[in-house]
């Protein structure tokens, strides 16, 4: 089973997402983060990510922050971001192949199902799931549910993602790991989780998947 991140990973989201914070942050009165502090917490579930951000803050602020994010993510994303070059050629190729598909997002089930109706891939992964059905993200949880729903050993799965969060959950259960080098996470941050490569490319999924796992 590849299981893939979402955001950063297949879909060249992030600067929107950092965007779509600061407004959010700027609608509550809040010091507006960096893109780079942005950048950084994508991944995390959006409580997770908020309680990072704005240390301290209250579960009311977290509420309208959320709603607030929510609001101008799906405005802005009304066309969704698009996939990173090689993302969707590496994913019909590796379906072709008889892979299991999967998905472990930061996103909400309501986002991740909206993005994948409007690019008419509602059925194309045999699993998915998000970080409102499950413990967030460094917790290997998601990865464990996907496991469990498929009737695998974490040896037979290998999680891909953009950064440390995603590099942690799997190490967490010892499921190897494939790191890519153009998302969040700076390529030294992935590399203290010893991935079994870190790719500059989309493209190279194929090649070192297959050099890994024949």
């Amino acid at each position: 089973m590849l299981i893939f991140d979402w955001d950063g990973t297949l879909c060249d989201s992030i600067e929107r997402i950092a965007h779509c914070l600061q407004l959010a942050a700027d609608d509550e009165g809040l010091p507006i983060p960096s893109l780079a502090e942005g950048r950084d917490i994508v991944g995390l579930g959006m409580r997770e990510a908020l309680e990072q951000l704005f240390p301290g803050i209250e579960s009311d602020q977290v509420t309208r922050l959320r709603d607030s994010y929510a609001t101008h993510f799906v405005r802005e994303d009304a066309e969704p971001s698009p996939f990173f070059p090689g993302a969707l050629e590496a994913l019909h190729h590796f379906r072709e192949q008889g892979r299991v598909l999967a998905v472990a997002t930061g996103k909400s089930r309501r986002g991740l199902d909206r993005v994948l109706a409007k690019l008419d891939m509602s059925d194309f992964f045999h699993a998915t799931i998000c970080a409102d059905e499950t413990a967030s993200k460094p917790d290997p949880l998601m990865l464990k549910t996907l496991l469990a729903d498929q009737g695998l050993a974490p040896q037979a799965a290998l999680m891909i993602g953009d950064t440390v969060f995603d590099m942690a959950m799997a190490q967490h259960i010892a499921m190897p790991r494939l790191a890519v080098s153009y998302g969040a996470h700076s390529v030294e941050r992935l590399l203290g989780y010893d991935p079994i490569a870190c790719v500059d490319h989309c493209g190279e999924f194929a090649d070192c998947i297959a050099a890994h796992y024949s």
